[in-house]
């Protein structure tokens, strides 16, 4: 008969493996998890903040009545901004009943519906850093204090913290000398402190449709505006840009290319959310002058296509080293961004001027002699040794992809090219 040590002997090497099996397959479980769990957006800290997917871009319009939501819908843009003197019942009931969520101000139809996935984010004043009117006919005061829009995001954030709070600053964002800036103008510094009352920062210029001699016809402002705020809030704010599209207050309009070349300047400058502002108060006032302008609508609507389909790409991280370009004219420089997703590397390019130019661009990383698809354009460049070059026309947009099959091509290319060196 064994006795009970004997038993436990024979049983404490089993219980061994028994206990190392159960821990290696939690383990394996976990890392499966790891594995297979899929990387999180810019909104993911929230949960009922904007699409939470990697693969989620926010495309937006500025203050239309939601009835038109389908039209806007189909033209790719997926988000409203601001809803007018609301938002009340039937606002949300009309952008629910057709898929549209919103940004809106925090009033107690929007507390009311503080479970309701159709109200993605809050909003505060609307460019608290221009001056304040007084009244009519009396002129204007100065800006909204930093302090106060300070207080304000508090009491927005403590009624619901599940919710990003977006900020919108006039064009003093993108530079230093507007009289919209009152009292407050050449001021910069005020913007740091502007930008601890939000979660989401935008900036609104129209340099294409302004009369201001000053920024007319400068596009690059939208790549400042974007610069600046990054700058001010030490990385640690979502940016978004409006972007024009009709002539505003104005009888100047952008053109198709030129609204493409702002969006992909926001974007090349860390901007990962646009707005379109689609009204025009001049010749005749219009909310919808955007949907009424065929030519324009299209050529939106091709944009917001070509963003959303890349808006994995541009959401994911930059490769090590990013992308350095050079002009041929410096004159028109070139905005240029890297980004590496599921071992493709693309590159997306954007003069900052008028004007057409040669760009040299340089990646690291990238040994022997590749083919890279220039998107949307069926054609091919040859990238060797991770230099290209490529021409660009007057605010012509090009994006770049070399996929990993390519690059594993010439790193097996780069070390046949090496071993017949070390053989000579």
């Amino acid at each position: 008969m064994n006795s009970a040590g004997d038993k436990e002997k024979r049983m404490g090497p089993l219980r061994s493996w028994i206990v190392a099996g159960i821990l290696m397959s939690l383990a394996g479980t976990a890392l499966a998890g790891e594995a297979t769990q899929a990387p999180s957006g810019p909104y993911a800290q929230w949960k009922f903040g904007p699409d939470k997917s990697p693969s989620y871009f926010p495309i937006g319009v500025w203050m239309q009545n939601p009835t038109a939501a389908p039209l806007y819908q189909k033209a790719g843009i997926n988000l409203y901004v601001g809803l007018w003197q609301g938002p009340y019942e039937a606002q949300l009931k009309t952008l629910k009943k057709f898929g549209m969520p919103a940004v809106c101000a925090q009033n107690g139809v929007g507390l009311a519906h503080k479970d309701d996935p159709i109200i993605v984010a809050w909003t505060l004043q609307d460019e608290p850093d221009n001056a304040q009117s007084l009244g009519k006919d009396k002129g204007f005061g100065p800006p909204v204090p930093p302090e106060d829009v300070q207080k304000s995001y508090q009491v927005v954030r403590e009624a619901d913290p599940t919710r990003p709070v977006l900020l919108n600053f006039g064009e003093g964002a993108a530079w230093d000398g507007p009289r919209s800036r009152g009292s407050r103008v050449n001021h910069p510094e005020d913007y740091a402190e502007y930008l601890k009352a939000c979660d989401i920062a935008s900036f609104a210029i129209y340099p294409a449709a302004s009369s201001n001699p000053t920024i007319e016809g400068d596009l690059s402002l939208i790549a400042q505006g974007a610069d600046h705020l990054t700058k001010w809030s030490d990385g640690k704010k979502i940016i978004w840009a409006f972007i024009e599209c009709t002539r505003v207050n104005s009888g100047i309009k952008a053109t198709p290319d030129e609204v493409k070349a702002e969006v992909w300047l926001a974007i090349t400058h860390g901007a990962r959310g646009i707005v379109y502002f689609a009204h025009e108060f001049k010749p005749h006032f219009s909310e919808q002058a955007l949907l009424n302008d065929r030519p324009m609508l299209q050529a939106v609507t091709a944009i917001n296509r070509q963003v959303t389909r890349l808006a994995r790409a541009i959401n994911a991280a930059e490769p090590p080293g990013g992308v350095k370009v050079e002009s041929t004219d410096a004159s028109v420089p070139i905005s240029a961004m890297a980004r590496e997703l599921d071992g493709d590397t693309y590159v997306f390019a954007v003069p900052m001027n008028e004007g057409a130019t040669r760009a040299q661009f340089a990646l690291q990383n990238l040994p022997g002699d590749v083919l890279m698809e220039v998107v949307g354009e069926e054609r091919d460049l040859n990238c060797a040794d991770g230099k290209f070059s490529d021409d660009f026309q007057s605010w012509a947009v090009h994006i770049y992809k070399i996929s990993k099959d390519e690059k594993q091509i010439g790193r097996k290319q780069a070390r046949r090219n090496k071993a017949s060196e070390e053989e000579k």
